[in-house]
């Protein structure tokens, strides 16, 4: 591309309303422009790099013998209630009628599809396996979009589905697919863990997500150094090794605290430890109230609680519903209880812990097991610092992540729901096992900038990026510099290097820091000194400006270019 009648623009200025890093210098390099909440359109230079994503996702499923096809975005929602899915998915799914009162929806994933095209095909176990993908569009409409493309409405995803006869060929699949990614993330040049996750609304055996490692996700993620566990913290475990203390229990009392609702404000009056509060929380699932109760510095783990409760919707009781129980906000205690109370596995070992009373600005001290009842005991809170690896015992570490990809052991659960059925060789049917495995591409694009970037703008990958080698033409006014520059461009394509001339009546000191904005890998200085047969070559994650002879610089770019 020439810059000179092209499209292409920049922005100087840091823009105010991107909240990130890869926002930030995406907009500003002319690659992407947000046009509402969570929706933006893709500009020439940020699509190619979106292109060259594609093509990698591509060649890698490819080799693992996947077919491409394409769903369409626009659904009937009936398709999502066979499967249980559309109360789950509840407003987060883009719904409307049309014009003869039908319910349709913006598709934000396409399980349902995919099982329904499988079913065209497998008639007998001699149809299977088989894999199956598209890169398309996904519509959530997410409440708080915000990041640039890592919290958006409007994604493009790529989405497979493997189908076997039997759980070991799933497992062989799944393989294909974490082999496949491995290979996806390597090439893109991210660097990654590989954690398990929770299903969600998803469903089935396993899942495990592909999480770039970066102080801008908003994952949390747990690994071991020593051993083999990484987890996603919604659903990290660590090693059991709490103690009874050793306290003499004493009789319960009741103390005055007087406005007093919070940890902090009732253990600075108390002069207490925190985690001798036993904090109560009120929580409807799928209708039911429940008390939960866990120690004052501990996080009660909604994915964990749902687990237990194997309940599809969860959310703390409202004011109005607290008091209705016959609760008081603030005040909140296990004593005497009338609904089921589920505690944390550390309650366990607590003694004379602090409560609230159950009466308006009191709370109870030296309260025991023996004074309130537990229905189940189980771990519902977040693994903290200093927690010990399940698996060896070595302190586990923690570190932030960008979901980048995730993979799923559906297993026969969208097979049953649609009636995917195979014949196997005794004439008897049998439901298809299922995998799915998903890559958003615009978190790609965005975890590649959080990765590799410095303070001058974006530094990209060789495969990624949206041209090789950039050529800086310092006069273009003068026809010989431009000839040349011309000469070089046309060479470098004709190689099969995609290659940007910048021959814009600017100055150089603008086309120098544009260069550094968008990121190419290779920049070509043309002065003077192209007179004398001399170039200046500079790598963009290098400080290192080198002449060398037009010949050289051309090999010198292959090279790195073909690796």
């Amino acid at each position: 591309m020439k810059l000179k009648n092209s499209y292409f623009y920049t922005i100087k200025e840091n823009i105010k309303d991107e909240d990130s890093i890869s926002g930030n210098f995406l907009v500003r390099s002319g690659m992407i422009k947000r046009t509402s909440s969570g929706v933006y359109m893709f500009l020439p230079l940020g699509y190619k790099v979106l292109e060259n994503i594609k093509k990698i996702i591509r060649e890698e499923m490819n080799k693992k013998g996947a077919q491409e096809l394409l769903m369409p975005s626009l659904i009937q929602e009936e398709v999502y209630k066979t499967t249980g899915r559309r109360e789950k998915f509840g407003s987060d799914m883009f719904s409307f009628k049309d014009r003869f009162g039908k319910d349709y929806c913006l598709g934000p994933t396409h399980e349902e599809l995919f099982t329904m095209a499988a079913s065209y095909h497998v008639k007998s176990y001699k149809d299977l396996h088989f894999n199956l993908y598209q890169i398309g569009d996904k519509f959530r409409d997410e409440p708080r979009p915000r990041y640039g493309l890592l919290r958006v409405r409007e994604f493009l995803m790529k989405d497979a589905y493997s189908f076997d006869a039997d759980e070991l060929g799933l497992d062989l699949s799944y393989k294909d697919m974490y082999d496949a990614y491995k290979n996806i993330f390597d090439r893109m040049k991210i660097k990654y863990l590989v954690v398990e996750s929770d299903s969600g609304a998803m469903g089935g055996l396993l899942s495990e997500e592909f999480q770039a490692i970066n102080k801008a996700g908003e994952d949390k993620l747990v690994f071991c150094t020593k051993c083999s566990y990484t987890s996603n913290i919604d659903i990290a475990y660590s090693k059991e090794d709490y103690t009874m203390s050793n306290e003499k229990e004493k009789n319960i009392e009741k103390v005055y605290t007087p406005n007093m609702k919070t940890i902090e404000e009732i253990s600075n009056y108390m002069s207490e430890d925190k985690n001798k509060f036993i904090k109560s929380l009120i929580y409807k699932a799928n209708d039911k109230f429940y008390m939960v109760l866990t120690l004052g510095n501990d996080e009660v783990n909604e994915t964990k609680l749902k687990r237990v409760l194997k309940c599809n919707t969860l959310e703390l009781a409202n004011d109005e519903e607290i008091i209705s129980l016959g609760f008081i906000k603030g005040f909140i205690g296990p004593i005497d209880s009338k609904i089921k109370v589920i505690a944390d596995k550390k309650i366990k070992y607590i003694k004379n812990g602090i409560t609230g009373a159950n009466k308006k600005d009191y709370h109870i001290k030296n309260v025991n097991l023996k004074d309130y009842k537990v229905d189940m005991f189980e771990d519902i809170t977040f693994v903290s610092d200093g927690a010990k690896c399940p698996i060896c015992g070595e302190k586990l570490s923690f570190e932030n992540g960008i979901e980048i990809g995730n993979l799923f052991k559906l297993g026969t659960k969208y097979s049953e729901a649609l009636n995917l059925k195979y014949s196997d060789e005794h004439n008897e049917l049998n439901p298809v096992f299922m995998g799915c495995y998903g890559i958003g591409l615009g978190r790609c694009m965005a975890a590649i900038v959080e990765e590799h970037h410095d303070d001058k703008g974006i530094i990209w990958p060789m495969e990624v990026a949206p041209y090789k080698a950039g050529i800086v033409l310092i006069n273009s006014k003068d026809e010989e510099l431009l000839k040349y520059a011309n000469d070089l461009y046309n060479k470098l394509n004709s190689i099969g290097i995609d290659t940007l001339l910048d021959d814009r009546d600017e100055r150089p000191g603008v086309k120098f820091n544009d260069m550094d904005l968008i990121g190419l890998p290779i920049r070509i200085v043309i002065g003077n000194k192209i007179k004398d047969g001399i170039v200046e070559y500079k790598n963009r994650n290098s400080n290192e400006v080198l002449e060398m002879p037009i010949k050289d610089a051309i090999e010198k770019i292959k090279e790195n270019v073909r690796g």
